[in-house]
């Protein structure tokens, strides 16, 4: 067997020690584990605060390989080492750093910074999503709150609350900043979108970005669902909503526990499913198609555009991606369907493709609506899969060559369905709906 391996006593020699960042009291097995430790390793903030015993060696945690070094050659050696991480260090931590270098370690887990920064709110944090924007691309955490109605979001310098807050502006969306948790500097505070990207935040600290119980509809003014502070007022909210009371409006997460999983009511619903006007939506058997076309999931942002019913927006939402839906019509059922079917989708109102100047990037667009013009602004986005759906023959040919002169690969395919339907006498029959193709352009 090769690799370090745990003491004689088969007790690992790597102690992996959480600092709680709820400000509870330390395990109690934690001082002789440090009392006995030749080498500790952590950040200097963790060092700071913990009692390192006078004869053991330090390294202060930046770059990770160093460190992973000297515990290798500690194990070797037979020198016990403790390393210091924030909260539970197997959640988003180093833990699974330390694993894969083949160290033998006993994990010691402390109050995690997202279960503190629930607890600081006030808030249950059953159902919600945890995501990290700490050492990655941010988009799929900023995504995840566009989707969802209660995220936690691990963050890092230029990928925190003032950047995740900009990137929601124009969703409705309550946010809490929990800053310095368990340290005598710690403060907690309700806040907008608009607000938290108008200031520098302290790091570390945790995002938690909570959608309201009623989300605005289109045209409406008040991104905050009437509950949170906005402005000015956010300076003065640093300890939290007043009273320690929940601000109105904010939401219940999704009883199922399964925040982005699979809709349990699956998805290509029926109209019935949806309001609509005059048989204008989507059918089933060519939704199932674009939907699967689109990719949705959680971390992506797919655009409805000509949204109408919504149907399409909405089970790609039901599947954890975030929505914008535009539509030209302000009466368009959209936001009412989303409502209905528990998910939350930016709603914008406005002729495309004028209504798409300004719209974050998109992952994925589904133009089910507009013209040549409406077409070539979306390609112009470069997302990464257009999917257009075509009822008129004469359009078919323009669009494939559109998309194709973007630099997209194209493939199309026409669905005819034919759907039972009853006859007198308990006999049946095949009613035929209109037939349409689909195209999807893929970049290469």
């Amino acid at each position: 067997m090769t690799g370090p391996q745990p003491s004689a006593a088969g007790e690992p020699l790597v102690s992996v020690v959480g600092v709680d960042a709820g400000g509870a009291p330390p395990h109690p097995v934690v001082a002789p584990l440090l009392a006995r430790a030749g080498l500790v390793v952590g950040a200097a903030r963790h060092l700071a605060v913990v009692p390192v015993p006078a004869g053991a060696a330090t390294i202060v945690l930046g770059p990770l390989a160093p460190a992973l070094d000297r515990l290798a050659a500690a194990v070797v050696a037979g020198t016990p080492a403790v390393v210091l991480a924030s909260g539970d260090p197997g959640f988003f931590g180093i833990v699974r750093r330390l694993r894969a270098a083949g160290l033998p370690i006993r994990v010691l887990p402390a109050v995690s910074s997202v279960a503190a920064a629930f607890a600081r709110a006030g808030l249950d944090s059953d159902g919600a999503a945890v995501v990290t924007a700490h050492g990655r691309d941010l988009r799929p955490a900023l995504n995840a709150c566009r989707a969802l109605p209660a995220v936690a979001v691990l963050t890092a310098p230029g990928a925190g609350a003032a950047e995740i807050g900009a990137g929601l502006v124009g969703w409705p969306r309550h946010l809490v900043v929990a800053e310095h948790l368990g340290t005598d500097a710690e403060r907690v505070t309700w806040t907008t979108a608009e607000a938290a990207a108008g200031r520098a935040w302290a790091d570390p600290h945790v995002l938690l970005s909570l959608a309201p119980a009623d989300i605005a509809g289109p045209g409406s003014p008040d991104p905050t669902g009437g509950g949170a502070p906005t402005g000015g007022e956010a300076a003065a909210a640093e300890a939290g909503p007043v009273g320690g009371h929940l601000p109105p409006g904010v939401g219940p997460v999704r009883g199922d526990n399964q925040p982005a999983a699979a809709p349990a009511g699956g998805w290509a619903l029926p109209e019935s499913a949806y309001d609509h006007r005059d048989s204008m939506i989507t059918k089933a058997e060519v939704r199932a198609l674009a939907v699967a076309r689109l990719r949705p999931r959680l971390g992506r942002l797919i655009w409805d555009v000509g949204a109408g019913s919504g149907s399409v927006g909405i089970e790609c939402a039901l599947l954890g991606a975030a929505v914008i839906a535009v539509d030209r019509d302000p009466t368009a059922p959209v936001a009412a369907n989303a409502a209905r079917h528990g998910v939350h989708l930016r709603v914008v109102t406005g002729e495309a493709p004028a209504a798409l100047r300004g719209l974050p990037d998109p992952d994925a667009v589904f133009v089910g609506g507009g013209g040549a013009d409406v077409l070539d602004a979306v390609a112009v986005r470069r997302p990464d899969r257009v999917v257009v759906t075509l009822a008129a023959l004469d359009r078919v040919a323009p669009a494939v060559h559109l998309l194709r002169a973007a630099g997209y690969a194209v493939s199309g395919s026409q669905l005819a369905a034919a759907r039972l339907a009853d006859l007198p006498g308990g006999s049946v029959r095949l009613a035929a709906t209109n037939p349409v193709v689909v195209l999807t352009g893929e970049r290469p």
